[in-house]
């Protein structure tokens, strides 16, 4: 079993990452429609369509081209707060795999701390705001342990993955302080929020990666 995460299998992610929005693409814009603009979905869905006719093209360089292409790609066609924070969450990913064929559990838990940083910074999120950086802190600090105790990298990816379901079910009871949805103030509560649930379908999509041998 492979202790690394392979350049194909990062394309593989971001394939099945298009595959999950295409078929979550209604039920994403219904959450949405609650507390948003009602177009997350559709939002996500039109983004990694582009981000996978983009892939053949660039599915032959190193992981970090790879990764800040697939976020040039979401800031130039998604619409909405989702484009800037997806794109600015894979262009930020990307600095840390520079240069790199493969990832192994402490590096991808770099990169995937490097693009959340980028998410807080940008959105001027915190934890309990409601966003999708209340999914993406727990799947960060996921990892960190995962990699501490030494797991292997199909274990931790599978502990992130219930850990995002977890934090973005977590998010129904949280009053949202960011975005359109925190118009509603009180009213957000008792709903999940769209933006972490793609963040949990992405971070479900990277443990099938994983558990998919080359």
């Amino acid at each position: 079993m492979s202790q690394s995460l392979s350049r194909e299998q990062i394309v593989n992610w971001l394939t099945l990452c298009t595959d999950v929005f295409t078929r979550e693409s209604d039920f994403l814009t219904g959450l949405d429609r609650e507390i948003g603009d009602a177009d997350h979905g559709l939002n996500m869905h039109r983004g990694f369509n582009k981000v996978a006719e983009k892939l053949p093209a660039v599915a032959d360089k190193d992981i970090g081209f790879i990764l800040k292409n697939t976020g040039m790609t979401l800031l130039s066609s998604v619409g909405g707060a989702s484009g800037p924070l997806f794109g600015t969450f894979f262009m930020r990913a990307a600095q840390p795999a520079q240069a790199h064929q493969a990832l192994t559990l402490e590096e991808l838990t770099q990169v995937i701390q490097e693009g959340a940083a980028g998410v807080a910074s940008r959105g001027k999120a915190e934890p309990g705001d409601k966003t999708m950086c209340d999914v993406w802190g727990p799947v960060v600090e996921s990892l960190r342990q995962s990699s501490l105790q030494q797991a292997s990298l199909n274990d931790a990816l599978t502990a992130a993955s219930r850990c995002a379901e977890e934090a973005a079910h977590s998010t129904i009871t949280m009053q949202a302080r960011k975005g359109r949805a925190s118009y509603l103030g009180e009213r957000s509560i008792g709903h999940q929020d769209p933006g972490a649930t793609s963040v949990m379908f992405m971070v479900q999509a990277l443990a099938q990666a994983a558990q998919a041998q080359e």
